[in-house]
């Protein structure tokens, strides 16, 4: 019985991660605003992103909900490559300024560009922080904080369902 149990937890385990990806490269296709090289600012509504996103990704990027911690696609990732924003196709992050976080969701210590991300500050729920968002698309994608590692001493704390992740050697890093 033990076993049965072992085995259903892995299937769920691996539905949920395997339609991640599939959802993330079905959104890909059919978002027109999908680019990894197209760095012009987006001008589109909630409206046409709520049709555009699947419901979860639209929550967090457009209505800034938090995915649950530990419990997300890149937080222990180690895999070589680029993270995009899963909304707009930006390029965000390296894979080389990740770092090991205990915060339970995916951790940088610096955008790929300055210009990638901007800083919004954050008042809600009686925190006082710093929103980061998507610079071509406005979406959200987590929380800057000041107690990161060096060089830079910041922690970039991002939502993994609004990254898309490519690894070194595709060709479109």
């Amino acid at each position: 019985m033990k076993q049965i149990w072992t085995l259903a937890a892995l299937l769920v385990v691996f539905t949920t991660v395997s339609g991640q990806s599939v959802n993330s490269a079905k959104t890909r296709k059919t978002n027109p605003y999908y680019s990894n090289t197209d760095t012009r600012h987006l001008t589109v509504t909630n409206a046409e992103w709520k049709k555009i996103l699947p419901p979860a990704v639209y929550a967090v990027a457009r209505e800034q909900a938090t995915e649950e911690r530990f419990k997300n696609r890149f937080w222990k990732s180690n895999a070589k490559g680029t993270y995009y924003c899963a909304v707009c196709g930006n390029k965000l992050f390296r894979s080389d300024a990740k770092f090991a976080s205990e915060c339970g969701w995916p951790s940088f210590f610096e955008p790929v560009r300055k210009n990638s991300v901007i800083y919004k500050p954050d008042n809600s729920h009686g925190m006082k922080r710093t929103e980061v968002i998507c610079a071509r698309c406005d979406s959200h994608l987590g929380h800057l904080f000041n107690d990161g590692p060096p060089p830079t001493h910041k922690r970039f704390c991002m939502n993994s369902i609004v990254m898309d992740f490519e690894p070194d050697g595709t060709g479109i890093n």
